[in-house]
């Protein structure tokens, strides 16, 4: 079955409103200083100049999520890939209001970054609310997809963690169909609780608070490395 890995296209639109001037200037003047480099290996020396656990967000919309465990955890370095230029214009907000020097970002696919990384290299991956892409026909965009889930499980450290949060319930059976099917990550869910409970270090984004304000189920999955 194709999937993100062999069909290579991002969905939907780029950009939304009109950028601002002092949003523009964002875009011009600070995402260059931390932008993950467009060809080439990644790799914590490239990204930091050092030896640190690496962390990679996968379509972080608006970046509160990737600047709260930005800030909880100065030591490890943020990986942060986003398409949408009106989120990516948000994340740098963030990271310049928040002083936040161990964040990167990639505006484009996540999969450009994956495959740069080395094996065995990130301690921890997010996919958060993804878009649910809901119709049969469509199940293929999903980025939750064995293609990817198998990258994801080679850049990943023995141990690392891998956490996906969702709302809508045609993703949520789809994703615990593909992560049981991986022989790569065990769900570490031992009651309801433990996936109908935001964890307390896992920040709430916008979507979820909105998916909650109209009533509906949040899900909250986290895949331990095998």
């Amino acid at each position: 079955m194709n999937d993100p890995t062999t069909i290579r296209r991002l969905y939907g639109r780029r950009q939304g409103h009109k950028l601002r001037q002092g949003q523009a200037a964002l875009v011009e003047e600070l995402l260059p200083e931390v932008a993950v480099p467009e060809t080439g290996p990644v790799d914590s020396q490239i990204l930091f100049g050092d030896d640190r656990p690496i962390e990679l967000e996968i379509g972080f919309g608006a970046g509160e999520h990737l600047a709260a465990q930005a800030a909880m955890r100065p030591d490890h370095g943020f990986i942060g890939c986003e398409p949408f230029l009106n989120g990516v214009v948000a994340a740098l907000g963030h990271i310049e209001r928040e002083g936040l020097e161990n964040v990167r970002i990639h505006m484009g696919d996540a999969l450009d970054v994956l495959e740069r990384l080395p094996d065995a290299s990130l301690t921890r991956a997010w996919l958060l609310h993804p878009d649910p892409w809901p119709k049969a026909r469509h199940a293929k965009r999903r980025f939750m997809n064995a293609g990817p889930i198998a990258l994801i499980a080679r850049k990943m450290k023995p141990g690392g963690e891998f956490r996906f949060g969702t709302d809508h319930p045609v993703y949520c059976r789809w994703g615990m169909m593909v992560m049981g099917q991986s022989p790569d990550f065990t769900w570490q869910a031992e009651t309801p609780r433990d996936f109908l409970e935001r964890p307390a270090d896992w920040p709430e984004t916008r979507y979820e608070a909105k998916a909650r304000r109209i009533g509906h189920e949040v899900w909250y999955f986290r895949f331990r490395r095998i």
